[in-house]
C-alpha cells in the first residue's frame, strides 16, 4: 500500500491521547475524530496531545456517519465503552459502510460467548460490505498471546491460573461504575454481585437476550479456548468487592469512598473443558491505594509449571500500542467479526503501518 493508512479515532478520552499519537508516529493518518463530549467537540486534536494544532478537529458522534463517509479511512479506532452493546452503533455503522473497525471494548475481544446475536449480526453486516471488525488491546498480547505462547512450551496442562490487576482511575467513569467502584457492600451485591447467583439456564437467556454483563475474563476464556483448540463444557463467573483499609479518593468518580465500601471488584471465571484443562482467570479492578500497581500473573499448571508474572506494566500505553500494531492485520484480514486469535501473531510493526498491507 503506497499511500498512509487513514484513520479515524472514534472516542478522544484519555487513551486517544497515546493512541492518536502512536498512529502519527508509525506513519499514519488521523483524518478525523468523534466524540460525545461536549467538551471535546470542535477541539483540535493536536489540543488534545498536547500538541500544536493539527486542522482536525473533534466531530459529534451524531454526524460521524457524514464523517466516515466523506474521509473514507482504511480503519476507525474505537475506544469508548468496555461492553458490546455501547460499542454496537459505531461497529454496525463501519460494517455497514465496508470501513474496517478495531476496538478496545474488552467484550468485543470474543464476544460470541456472551453477545452471540450481536456478534453475529456484526459479522454478517462485515462480511457483506467487505470489512473487517475485531476487538484488541492489552488482553490480545498480556491476557492472550503470551500465555498461548507459554502453553507452547508445556509438556503437559491440567490448569491455566491468571490474574490481572489494573487501577480503574485510568480508564474512565464508566468503567469505574462498571466495577462496583464506590457502592457499600450490599449495593455491590444487589448490583454487581447478583448476576453470579443465577443459574445456568437464567444465564444462558441473559446471554441469548444480549443483557447479559460479562467480566473481562469471561471474553477472555472464550479467546484462548479457541487459540488453543480447547472445547469449553462449563463455564461460571464469581463478582468479590475490593475494599481499602482506610477513605479513599477517587477523582473519576469525584468522592472519597468510604472504608469498608467497594473500591471496585475481582471477578474470578472458571472455565472446564472437554480436554480436562480448566482456565481460572481473574481481572481485578478497583480504586488504587497508594502502594497498589498494576500487576499480571499466570501460572500454567502441568509439566512443567510455569509462572510469570508482570509488575507495574504501563497498561494504558500497551493497549493503545497493540491497537496501533494490530491495524495492518485488521485491513489484511477476511471479512467478518472476527477475533483476534483468527489473526497472524502480532508483531511490532517497525516500518510505517502502511508497507504491511497486502
Amino acid at each position: 500500500m503506497e499511500n498512509k493508512v487513514k484513520v479515524i479515532q472514534y472516542g478522544c478520552g484519555n487513551m486517544a491521547v497515546y493512541t492518536m499519537r502512536y498512529v502519527m508516529e508509525h506513519g499514519g493518518e488521523i483524518v478525523g475524530a468523534v466524540d460525545i463530549n461536549p467538551k471535546l467537540i470542535g477541539k483540535d486534536i493536536g489540543e488534545i496531545m498536547n500538541q500544536e494544532r493539527l486542522g482536525i478537529t473533534v466531530t459529534n458522534a451524531e454526524e460521524a456517519e457524514e464523517l466516515l463517509r466523506s474521509t473514507n479511512p482504511d480503519i476507525c479506532i474505537v475506544e469508548t465503552m468496555s461492553l458490546l452493546n455501547d460499542v454496537a452503533s459505531p461497529l454496525l455503522l463501519c460494517a455497514s459502510l465496508g470501513i474496517n473497525a478495531i476496538t478496545t471494548c474488552e467484550e468485543a475481544f470474543y464476544s460470541f460467548n456472551s453477545n452471540p446475536n450481536l456478534s453475529a449480526e456484526i459479522d454478517k453486516l462485515a462480511k457483506e460490505n467487505n470489512c473487517t471488525i475485531t476487538g484488541s488491546g492489552y488482553q490480545d498480547i498480556y491476557w492472550g498471546q503470551l500465555i498461548s505462547s507459554i502453553v507452547a512450551s508445556s509438556n503437559k496442562i491440567t490448569k491455566i491460573k491468571g490474574s490481572s490487576s489494573y487501577n480503574v482511575e485510568d480508564y474512565g467513569i464508566a468503567l469505574a461504575e462498571a466495577h462496583g467502584a464506590g457502592l457499600t457492600l450490599e449495593e455491590f451485591d444487589k448490583k454487581i454481585a447478583s448476576v453470579d447467583k443465577m443459574s445456568k439456564e437464567e444465564r444462558e437467556e441473559l446471554i441469548n437476550s444480549g443483557t447479559y454483563s460479562p467480566s473481562y475474563m469471561w471474553n477472555v476464556n472464550g479467546w484462548l479456548a479457541e487459540k488453543l483448540g480447547l472445547h469449553i463444557t462449563s463455564q461460571t463467573q464469581k463478582c468479590i468487592p475490593q475494599t481499602y483499609k482506610e477513605d479513599i479518593d477517587s477523582k473519576t468518580l469525584n468522592m472519597t469512598i468510604k472504608q469498608g465500601n467497594a473500591t471496585g471488584m475481582s471477578a474470578i471465571v472458571t472455565s472446564e473443558t472437554k480436554e480436562g484443562i480448566t482456565l481460572e482467570t481473574e481481572c481485578i479492578g478497583k480504586v488504587y491505594g497508594k502502594e497498589e500497581f498494576d500487576k499480571n500473573e499466570w501460572t500454567i499448571i502441568g509439566e512443567p509449571e510455569t509462572t510469570l508474572v508482570i509488575n507495574k506494566p504501563q497498561t494504558v500505553e500497551l493497549t493503545c500500542a497493540t491497537i496501533v500494531n494490530r491495524i495492518p492485520d485488521v485491513i489484511n484480514c477476511e471479512s467478518g467479526f472476527i477475533p483476534t486469535c483468527r489473526m497472524p501473531e502480532l508483531t511490532h510493526k517497525i516500518k510505517k503501518l502502511n508497507e504491511y498491507i497486502k
